[in-house]
């Protein structure tokens, strides 16, 4: 039996960044969704959360898991199941791109507190700025 322990810090935001999640009850619908799904594809989801245009989730990689396909999983399949259950004025989609970094295992309650509290975060920072200080902090040109 093979013992792994991966954690991934995942960061995508909404079609064009449009905060298609205006309120807290929208945010907490969709981000208990996806983490329901992603338990149901045997996808662990260790933590979920964001703001109106955009999602963090800190997940743990399995032996047969790359990142490219669990990101996939969870942005197909929630952008799915938001527009069929109306929960978006207009049609909902995902940007294509996304951001993902490793999280050593001292860092990952770090993590879990940053991602739990980004309603307070995001009072004093836009996701324009944080996605910059994700660029210059993990060096992505």
């Amino acid at each position: 039996m093979s013992y792994l322990k991966i954690y991934i810090h995942i960061v995508f935001s909404t079609k064009n960044k449009l905060p298609y999640f205006a309120t807290l009850e929208q945010r907490i619908k969709v981000w208990k969704h996806i983490k329901d799904n992603a338990s149901e594809k045997g996808i662990f989801l260790d933590m979920v959360n964001g703001y109106s245009d955009h999602c963090h989730c800190l997940i743990s990689l399995g032996s047969n898991q790359n990142i490219e396909n669990i990101v996939q999983l969870i942005k197909g399949e929630s952008s799915y199941w938001i527009n069929k259950n109306c929960l978006t004025k207009e049609k909902f989609a995902w940007q294509d791109e996304y951001f993902a970094v490793s999280v050593s295992e001292s860092k990952i309650e770090q993590v879990r507190n940053y991602i739990k509290n980004q309603n307070t975060h995001h009072q004093k920072k836009t996701f324009d700025e944080e996605y910059q200080d994700f660029m210059e902090k993990y060096n992505f040109e």
